[in-house]
């Protein structure tokens, strides 16, 4: 549980200094536990050290191109067996047209 809290203070710095600090503090504590899964979890956690930093710069979420990802994939359902490249990318952009 303390584990948990103190990674959720990572994603919450505003300046990459601290977050890398929060992280490798994280990472030395969660080794500790000397669990298998969660050593495989710290190992995965330094690999993608530079992205997660980064989200204290930018704070960018990916929740609305998934969105949009999902309702494109929706209308190509609907328009299977159709052939006409033309008439999808339309039908793409009036679902996206408000």
């Amino acid at each position: 549980m303390i584990l948990k809290e103190k990674l959720e203070e990572v994603w919450k710095y505003k300046r990459r200094g601290w977050a890398r600090k929060a992280l490798n503090t994280w990472c030395a504590i969660a080794r500790i536990v000397g669990n298998k899964t969660v050593d495989t979890f710290v190992r995965r956690m330094q690999k993608y050290a530079y992205g997660i930093i980064n989200h204290c710069q930018y704070p960018i979420h990916t929740g609305r191109l998934e969105g949009i990802n999902n309702k494109i994939k929706v209308i190509k359902r609907k328009a299977y067996g159709f052939h006409d490249n033309r008439y999808f990318t339309l039908k793409v952009k009036q679902a996206f047209d408000t």
